[in-house]
């Protein structure tokens, strides 16, 4: 494969788009804080029950960090970049429509797994593709944005519980 020239608009918009991954890292890890108040309105839950509700996506994510590099390997970055996305897609939707506990949790474990494959893939991808020059700016556009998913899911959060709140809090005139 011939390497050619990218330009620098291209290659910023590359990265961007490969730090979603961290993006959507973050948002995914923060906001079961406050979804959680909403499910266990939803469900009857127990307290181990939240408790696995919220370590399933880092049990996903262990188990995807772990087959990261050889799926990377096997199907290359961009190629694995396109699963991750479809299996966040996937998760998501599965833990949105839920029916019950169990299809929430199957839902996150889809999700930690994209997260676990996302956290080596997309900054490797990143570091590939970025010049030389640029490389550890570019690279670090995938911690920003975990830490902006995360501010954003908890910015969603309080915008939500707040809501919630003020709704139960009224006094009937």
């Amino acid at each position: 494969m011939a390497t050619t020239k990218k330009s620098p608009f291209y290659i910023c918009i590359v990265s961007a788009i490969a730090a979603i991954a961290g993006l959507l890292f973050g948002f995914d890890t923060g906001i079961i804080s406050g979804a959680l108040l909403f499910i266990q309105k939803d469900f009857v839950i127990s307290t181990t029950m939240k408790e696995l509700i919220v370590s399933s996506v880092l049990l996903g994510a262990m188990f995807g960090s772990l087959a990261g590099g050889y799926l990377t390997d096997r199907f290359g970055r961009r190629r694995l970049m396109l699963i991750i996305s479809a299996l966040f897609i996937l998760g998501t939707g599965i833990a949105a429509f839920a029916n019950d506990v169990n299809a929430i949790l199957f839902g996150r474990l889809f999700i930690g797994f994209a997260i676990g494959m996302g956290s080596y893939t997309a900054p490797l991808y990143i570091a590939e593709i970025a010049p030389f020059e640029w490389r550890g700016a570019l690279v670090s556009l995938n911690q920003l944005a975990i830490t902006l998913g995360i501010l954003s899911s908890y910015l969603i959060n309080y915008a939500f519980t707040n809501k919630q709140t003020t709704k139960e809090n009224r006094i009937p005139i």
